[in-house]
């Protein structure tokens, strides 16, 4: 396949005709979502097998934007931003990665599912070799930019915030995030959580049971499970083992009011709750389709 390749191509292509006027990439590599694929001059190079191969492909695809960006001066002055979308897919197993030290995978409000890897790169602006553990979410990306650019936002509701702080600060910032809301399977509301605290409110979810995955493309079977009311302490337990819900009775109050609140204004099918501030789902109209090279 060449996909990630043709990805790259465009991608430098598009750089080189708009490198003297401020512009804006989306690149969601389709890789290494399965199927996998990979281009014959990656195959079989990392002599791990073809998830790597794979892996070593995107890792060739942000090295090129990354040097053409050095080639037209255009490092000091861009903002790169690399993360993902979801975890991994253990059911299939050796083309799936791992989300280990987290529990589960994607499908599920563990940290394995929602938890990724972000990062970011603007040589002068973003101080180098610095960590940040803050609270933030790709919706945040979006104001973000626009504080940086001085744009507007639009005059109806966003749930990200500016994060520019964090990006940017020697010093230890907090995140203007409080708590996050974990929605999943048609609008269930499943977990809440603040900087150190989780709790998972009842609900169904899909597991392995620590067994390995699928192999060479062909999943293996979840099992279905239930789990919370569940109190876990990300501190000291990233990897959800320890419910500490009986020994920490106001911390678990404190989070069934925050997921009212979120309730009251999103809703919770799992609760039958509309919410008030819900709003349809966008809709493409006719005419509204564009699509750019």
């Amino acid at each position: 396949s060449l996909l990630t390749k043709t990805y790259t191509e465009r991608a430098v292509r598009f750089i080189e005709m708009h490198h003297d006027r401020p512009f804006f990439i989306y690149l969601p590599h389709s890789m290494v979502h399965v199927p996998l694929f990979v281009s014959d001059d990656f195959k079989d190079r990392s002599g791990r097998g073809l998830f790597a191969d794979v892996l070593m492909e995107v890792d060739w695809s942000v090295g090129e934007i990354l040097r053409t960006l050095e080639q037209h001066h255009l490092s000091e002055n861009t903002l790169v931003v690399f993360s993902s979308d979801n975890g991994p897919w253990l059911s299939y197993g050796n083309h799936a990665g791992s989300a280990l030290p987290l529990r589960e995978g994607k499908g599920t409000s563990f940290e394995g599912g929602f938890r990724v890897p972000t990062i970011m790169r603007w040589p002068g602006r973003i101080p180098a070799g610095t960590t940040c553990d803050e609270l933030a979410s790709t919706i945040d990306i979006l104001p973000t930019v626009a504080k940086l650019i001085g744009a507007e936002l639009p005059e109806h509701r966003i749930d990200g915030l500016d994060i520019s702080e964090l990006m940017f600060s020697t010093e230890r910032v907090e995140s203007p995030h409080q708590s996050f809301y974990f929605y999943y399977e048609g609008g269930q509301l499943q977990a809440v959580r603040d900087r150190r605290w989780k709790l998972h409110l009842p609900h169904g979810y899909r597991t392995l049971d620590s067994r390995l995955g699928g192999r060479n493309g062909r999943p293996a079977n979840y099992r279905q499970a239930k789990i919370g009311p569940a109190l876990f302490d990300l501190k000291t337990d990233i990897g959800e083992s320890r419910n500490v819900a009986a020994e920490h009775a106001d911390i678990v109050e404190r989070l069934l009011a925050t997921a009212e609140v979120a309730r009251e204004d999103l809703g919770d099918s799992l609760t039958k709750r509309e919410g008030a501030g819900r709003r349809p789902a966008g809709r493409l109209q006719e005419g509204d389709e564009r699509l750019v090279w």
